[in-house]
């Protein structure tokens, strides 16, 4: 909607309203460029634009990992769906009109790959894909500095600060199988930590991760998540990072992960974990000092892409991948 009309590092594009165009698709990526929802500082509409094309190399739709040994958007098929039209005075029917292309997309088959826009699209980037699939059965790992589970806001029930909450009451999401990592600073306050209590939902705050170690945080989430459930939704609030490595987002909050260590843990989770919904939200432009929060979001996809391109070729056979193994070996 805002910008020139490219696809993501010039990948094949395709209309979501025409399903034989991303038959067969492994994953399908779709703009919300939609930042009606924010509590504070506007601009996440310009995020999709900003994702697509932060990128020093050609968009030739080929990005080889030196890491992963994979080539992710040639190793899958991905395409782009470009974006939904959101009209930013009219969240209702922004939300609506999201979850119809998730639900399109996820029900096809392929892992829809939300760029957004505002945390506020969590509520229908999730329930469009769980509703493909069987009821209770999808669980959420979610990074964010902020946990999102206000209630009401400025007098409205949808919001950047609220999806969380919604997805749980609507029965999308189980609360008892959602994980937070990441979260920090002085929000929210005791009620609403008393309501996550109550829903069972297990939210890994900073000081925790310090103590234990992010690794050991994961791992135990992991089992959390694949408890009862088949399938995860990710979801990437870009201000789970510190401000001094994603300074373009609406609420930075000091004191978060590194850019590495985001990689990293997404990079593990979409090896290790069948990811069948996927979303990088909050990267707000117009913040973005030197395009730092753009490339790392840009960096993030791709990190996915290219761990769940290495998972499907493990799983094919031959040699597994091994993070120790040296980038010159010959292999």
């Amino acid at each position: 909607m805002f910008g020139p009309d490219i696809t993501f590092l010039g990948v094949d594009r395709c209309d979501v309203n025409d399903p034989a165009s991303y038959a067969g698709a492994d994953v399908v990526i779709i703009g919300a460029p939609f930042d009606g929802g924010t509590s504070n500082r506007p601009g996440a509409r310009f995020g999709p634009m900003a994702l697509r094309q932060a990128c020093y190399l050609p968009h030739d739709g080929s990005r080889p990992s030196l890491a992963l040994r994979v080539d992710a958007l040639r190793d899958l098929r991905v395409l782009d769906a470009g974006d939904v039209e959101c009209y930013s005075g009219d969240v209702e029917g922004s939300l609506a009109a999201i979850e119809e292309a998730v639900h399109r997309v996820a029900s096809s088959g392929a892992i829809p790959l939300v760029l957004g826009g505002d945390h506020t699209v969590a509520l229908p980037d999730a329930r469009g894909t769980a509703r493909a699939y069987a009821a209770g059965r999808t669980s959420m790992i979610h990074f964010d500095a902020h946990a999102d589970t206000g209630d009401i806001t400025f007098g409205h029930l949808y919001g950047h600060g609220q999806p969380m909450r919604r997805l749980i009451e609507s029965g999308a999401i189980r609360g008892d199988r959602f994980l937070q990592i990441g979260l920090r600073g002085y929000w929210p306050e005791p009620e609403t930590l008393g309501w996550m209590a109550r829903q069972n939902m297990r939210s890994y705050e900073m000081t925790e991760i310090v103590a234990r170690g992010l690794d050991e945080c994961l791992t135990e989430s992991f089992g959390i998540a694949l408890d009862e459930c088949d399938q995860i939704f990710l979801s990437v609030d870009i201000d789970v990072c510190d401000p001094g490595h994603a300074p373009g987002t609406g609420t930075p909050e000091p004191g978060g992960l590194t850019a590495r260590q985001l990689l990293d843990a997404v990079r593990r989770i979409c090896y290790e974990l069948p990811v069948a919904g996927m979303e990088v939200v909050e990267v707000a432009p117009p913040y973005d000092h030197a395009d730092i929060t753009a490339f790392l979001g840009n960096r993030v996809i791709l990190e996915a892409l290219s761990a769940m391109a290495r998972r499907r070729k493990d799983d094919e056979g031959g040699p597994r991948w091994d993070p120790r193994q040296p980038l010159l070996d010959g292999r």
